[in-house]
């Protein structure tokens, strides 16, 4: 509002925007769609209604792996005496942790920035808008955009189930918890998925006492049941964990929040936390957007149907990407579908399917867990009867021995006849690496023959994926008898 000469205040006159592309949102998704919408037109308006700095650099990955780090140095400096190595005292300054979190998550955030900044100021808006019409945008003062292409890329919030919306002072989310001016000496997390599990075992080895309660049995992702089971038992060695509990109540007190759970033992307990951590997942960000609006038909979750190859809605001339389309809420996953919506926005009608790459998704966990390509539910779904499994147990591989970090199995899958990989899942060392090197396998439709002739170092932790694969290829019956500890592979390997 603007004030009279008689100090009356007056409506401020915003006139209509007319743009090509107007993209809502600027996390990576959308920052990707700016980039490549700009090299079909110079007409692109990127729209942001909160802080800038993606969901990644803020309150996502880059700040969980700061905390994971030091989780990573205390747990090596509380068991360094298994190697002879013997370290007094061990404390942990729990402000001084946070601090770093917060200290090196601000400077990822500003790198951001830097690039928002880069951007021409005619070409950013910091407002909330929702949708008038499929090719009008209005912000909360009344300004229109009109828009002949619309990109969303709103984001993600998180889900609190029933049993938390009670909670105030002591809920934490993954949007809050960094913000922490020291580690607590207590948490409850609900929600045993990637970022539950991620953050509780952090917290566990910074010296919290950590209690964590699931539904249904996921333990961070992991679709194959052995190697669930197997998880299960390895992260209940460290902290409590019960991925399928009861929880009668969950209350707030004046210092904390009360749980009162069933426990493995059978008994009910009633114990006190700190905080709680809702690590329940999240949600599409598209509730305020007014889809109904666009003609656009909506799923169960009111997100609009879309094709995966396209990011096109129907066939509108409105695209959604990254984790506002609920699709796989990953940051490479986002910054690739920025890009294709991008480009199919800035050069509508001349809709273009964009490269999907081979599903890769990393739980930075330890040991870690990672899978690629096909999951075991949709290998059971397309190649029933017309796949087979190879598998090796890192307790005995050499490698993993030296170091102790002997745990974890992985399993590998091809189809028959084919003898093409088509994925694989694991729970062990080095994961994010192995996991990276099948990704790059399952993209180039590689046969387990053709794996098998890659060079393998000796000796490295990557030699249990041979082991692996010489399982599956004689599965496969395409290859030899497998090889008990073979010399070329080294001793353990």
């Amino acid at each position: 509002m603007l004030k009279s000469r008689d100090g009356q205040q007056v409506p401020q006159v915003t006139f209509p925007i007319h743009v090509d592309v107007a993209i809502i949102g600027a996390g990576t998704a959308g920052m990707g769609a700016y980039r490549t919408a700009r090299a079909h037109t110079d007409s692109v308006l990127l729209i942001e209604g909160g802080a800038y700095g993606t969901t990644c650099a803020r309150i996502g990955c880059m700040p969980s792996k700061l905390l994971i780090a030091a989780a990573e140095v205390a747990h090596q400096t509380r068991h360094a005496d298994r190697f002879g190595v013997h370290v007094k005292n061990l404390t942990i300054d729990g402000a001084a942790v946070m601090a770093r979190v917060q200290h090196e998550r601000d400077r990822f955030v500003g790198f951001v920035l830097e690039s928002v900044e880069s951007i021409p100021q005619g070409n950013r808006l910091t407002a909330k808008v929702s949708f008038q019409d499929a090719n009008t945008l209005v912000t909360e003062q009344g300004q229109a955009i009109h828009a002949r292409r619309i990109v969303i890329a709103t984001g993600s919030i998180p889900v609190l189930p029933p049993p938390l919306k009670g909670l105030k002072a002591h809920l934490l989310t993954n949007e809050t918890i960094f913000d922490l001016p020291t580690l607590p000496k207590s948490l409850v997390v609900f929600g045993p998925g990637v970022l539950g599990m991620e953050l509780g075992q952090a917290m566990s080895r910074l010296g919290v006492k950590v209690k964590m309660f699931g539904v249904g049995g996921d333990i961070a992702g992991i679709r194959d049941p052995a190697i669930r089971d197997y998880a299960n038992r390895i992260f209940n060695e460290e902290f409590y964990l019960d991925a399928s509990a009861q929880v009668k109540s969950v209350s707030e007190t004046a210092t904390g929040v009360e749980v009162r759970y069933l426990h493995r033992d059978g008994t009910w307990q009633t114990e006190q936390f700190d905080y709680a951590l809702a690590a329940t997942g999240r949600a599409p960000d598209v509730a305020a957007l007014g889809l109904k609006n666009t003609g656009l038909r909506l799923n169960e979750r009111g997100v609009p149907l879309f094709d995966r190859d396209t990011l096109q809605c129907g066939n509108s001339s409105i695209f959604i990407a990254g984790d506002a389309s609920n699709d796989i809420p990953l940051l490479h996953e986002a910054a690739d579908q920025g890009r294709i919506a991008g480009e199919n926005a800035g050069r509508y009608p001349d809709v273009r399917p964009g490269l999907r790459r081979t599903p890769l998704a990393v739980v930075f966990t330890d040991p870690q867990v990672a899978s690629v390509g096909f999951n075991l539910d949709q290998l059971n779904q397309h190649f029933q009867g017309r796949f087979a499994t190879g598998q090796v147990s890192f307790e005995d591989q050499g490698r993993s021995r030296v170091m102790l970090r002997n745990q974890g199995i992985l399993k590998v899958y091809a189809e028959q006849g084919s003898d093409l990989f088509l994925g694989a899942e694991m729970f062990g060392p080095a994961a994010e690496h192995i996991g990276h090197l099948l990704a790059w396998a399952e993209q180039k439709r590689m046969t387990i023959a053709g794996m098998l002739e890659m060079p393998f170092y000796h000796p490295v932790i990557e030699e249990g994926l041979r082991t692996a694969l010489r399982d599956l290829n004689h599965k496969l019956h395409t290859g030899s008898e497998a090889i008990e500890r073979c010399m070329d592979c080294g001793p353990g390997a």
